[in-house]
């Protein structure tokens, strides 16, 4: 289906019900992602084994079926679209809080805004592989290639499906403002945090700040040879597994 966010862009939401539903969660995608991405499915996946209602959407501003342009994408469109959608859900008959949030990456981050500002809303998160900060994240792409993107206004992209976009440096600008470290305090339910050991945008260096940020219950998964996107099957098969038994173990 398709609904529309608050700058009436359209947005496509995947909605997946279950007749005795466990509870809710929204999984959303990365930078330039998509719904449909293996690793995003292996989530939904392991919630919908466990009678969970789960709601999947694709951002605007990605290469999915919503509307926008990536060059223009940014935390803060893609945290808007996981409120806009959240808000949208508030009004369906399947609604109920408290509920989970998973992502990657920028959905990572995005879901772990989305619960420091809205603590009594949420039950869990599972913020997988995500950007911890901005200031963190600036660090990762190294001074040229940081410069050579300033002066040019843009940086070429690849998307998951092969195709090459500009993403423009008002990214990087936008990515600076964020930091889930200064309201970390509000991160008191359960908190899932995964990644693998090759990942080199959102590193396991990065995880770990904020795994030990974290004062409530908390776990950090490593996956051996995982690059920051889960691909080989040995991988999502790992991803899952960990999914699953969180989601049998702590909710």
């Amino acid at each position: 289906m398709r609904i529309k966010n608050r700058k009436k862009e359209k947005i496509a939401v995947l909605v997946e019900q279950v007749k005795e539903p466990a509870g809710l969660v929204f999984v959303m995608h990365g930078l330039g992602g998509a719904k449909e991405q293996s690793h995003i499915q292996t989530i939904v996946k392991a919630f919908k084994d466990n009678n969970y209602i789960v709601v999947s959407f694709d951002t605007t501003n990605s290469f999915g079926a919503s509307g926008g342009d990536y060059e223009n994408a940014t935390i803060t469109n893609y945290y808007q679209d996981l409120e806009d959608v959240i808000t949208w859900s508030k009004d369906q008959s399947w609604y109920t809080e408290p509920f989970i949030l998973a992502g990657h990456s920028l959905g990572g981050i995005s879901t772990a805004l989305y619960a420091e500002n809205y603590p009594e809303q949420i039950k869990a998160i599972a913020p997988i592989s995500t950007v911890v900060s901005g200031e963190l994240s600036f660090k990762t792409h190294g001074k040229e290639k940081l410069a050579d993107w300033k002066e040019k206004g843009y940086q070429i992209k690849e998307s998951f499906s092969g195709i090459t976009k500009k993403l423009k440096w008002q990214h990087m600008e936008d990515r600076l403002k964020y930091n889930l470290l200064d309201k970390v305090d509000k991160l008191t339910m359960p908190v899932l945090l995964i990644a693998g050991d090759k990942d080199v945008p959102t590193p396991i260096e990065h995880q770990k700040i904020l795994f030990e940020k974290l004062l409530g219950d908390k776990e950090l998964h490593v996956i051996k040879g995982s690059p920051h996107t889960f691909r080989d099957k040995k991988h999502l098969d790992e991803l899952y597994d960990i999914v699953n038994r969180w989601i049998k173990n702590k909710l």
